[in-house]
C-alpha cells in the first residue's frame, strides 16, 4: 500500500522546484519559441522540459505508475496508478508575461483521483489533497466559502479557445452570471481557479472543452474542501468529459440549474 501523505509532500516539493525553472524562464522566451499545437493552443520548450523533470521525478516515487500528461513527454498508462500532469496550465498567459500559471498534478488510483496539487508560480502558494484527509494550502486546512447565493458569490469561468459549437448559450450564461453576481473572472488556468474555490476566494467555476490534466488535481481539492464538483449534467464525468462545474454547497443547485439551462 502507498504512502499517500508521504507522496504528497514529494509531489508538493516537486511542483516548487520546477516551479523555479519556470519563473526563471518566464522573461527568456521568445517569439520563435512559441508553437501551435491547434486555434490558440501554444506550447513552448519550457512546457516540454517542466513535463520531463516532473514525469522523472514522480517515476521515481511510484515506479509502476503510468502517465497522462498534456505534452506527452510520457504516455504509458499504469494498471492501477496514473499521474495527470499539466506543466504549465496557462501557457497563453506565460507566454505574455501575465502572472497567472500553475503546475498541476495529479494521482489517479483506478478511476479515483487520491492525490492533487496545484501549485501557483508566481504567488508561491500550493495547495493539496489527498482523498480523504481535507484540502490545504502550504500548511494551513481550506474550506469553500459560506456564500449563500450566486448574488453574494464571485464566480470564475475560462472562454472557450477551439471549440465554439456552445458559444451562444456560453455567452448567455456568462451575461446572466455578470448581471447577477459579485462579477465573473477569468483567470486562465483552470487549475489555479478550482484552488481558489477551494479556499473561497472564488463560490464557483465553470467551463467547457477541457481535459484531464487541467481538472484532476483541482477537482480533487475542491471536494477535499468541502465542495461539490460534477459535470454541466450533476453527474460524475468532469475529469475525461470536458466539462467542469465547482462551487460551495450552498450556491450549487443554483448554480448547477442555471447551466443545466442553458446547456
Amino acid at each position: 500500500m502507498i504512502e499517500l501523505i508521504k507522496i504528497c509532500d514529494s509531489v508538493c516539493e516537486i511542483a516548487r522546484k520546477t516551479g523555479i525553472f519556470l519563473r526563471d524562464e518566464v522573461n527568456k522566451i521568445k517569439s520563435d519559441d512559441i508553437e501551435s499545437k491547434g486555434l490558440h493552443n501554444f506550447v513552448t520548450y519550457v512546457d516540454k522540459k517542466a513535463e520531463e523533470q516532473i514525469v522523472f521525478k514522480l517515476k521515481q516515487l511510484i515506479p509502476e505508475a503510468g502517465f497522462i500528461a498534456e505534452e506527452g513527454t510520457e504516455s504509458g498508462k499504469g494498471e492501477r496508478y496514473n499521474w495527470v500532469i499539466d506543466p504549465l496550465d496557462g501557457t497563453t498567459n506565460f507566454i505574455h508575461g501575465l502572472p497567472c500559471f500553475s503546475i498541476s498534478i495529479a494521482l489517479m488510483d483506478y478511476e479515483s483521483v487520491v492525490i492533487g496539487v496545484v501549485y501557483e508560480i508566481n504567488l508561491d502558494e500550493c495547495f493539496y489533497a489527498v482523498k480523504g484527509g481535507g484540502a490545504y494550502l502550504d500548511g494551513r486546512e481550506i474550506f469553500v466559502s459560506n456564500a449563500k447565493t450566486i448574488q453574494d458569490s464571485l464566480l470564475a469561468t475560462g472562454f472557450p479557445y477551439y471549440d465554439y459549437s456552445r458559444l451562444d448559450n456560453y455567452m448567455e450564461l456568462f451575461v446572466y452570471f455578470l448581471r447577477n453576481s459579485h462579477g465573473v473572472r477569468r483567470l486562465g488556468s483552470a487549475a489555479v481557479d478550482l484552488a481558489y474555490v477551494a479556499c473561497g476566494r472564488f463560490e464557483g467555476f465553470f467551463e467547457y472543452s477541457l481535459n484531464p490534466w487541467d481538472v484532476a488535481a483541482g477537482s480533487l481539492i475542491v471536494e477535499e474542501a468541502g465542495g461539490n464538483v460534477t459535470d454541466f449534467k450533476g453527474g460524475g464525468d468532469f475529469i475525461f468529459g470536458k466539462e467542469i462545474v465547482a462551487s460551495n454547497l450552498n450556491i450549487f443547485d443554483e448554480f448547477i440549474h442555471r447551466i443545466k439551462s442553458a446547456f
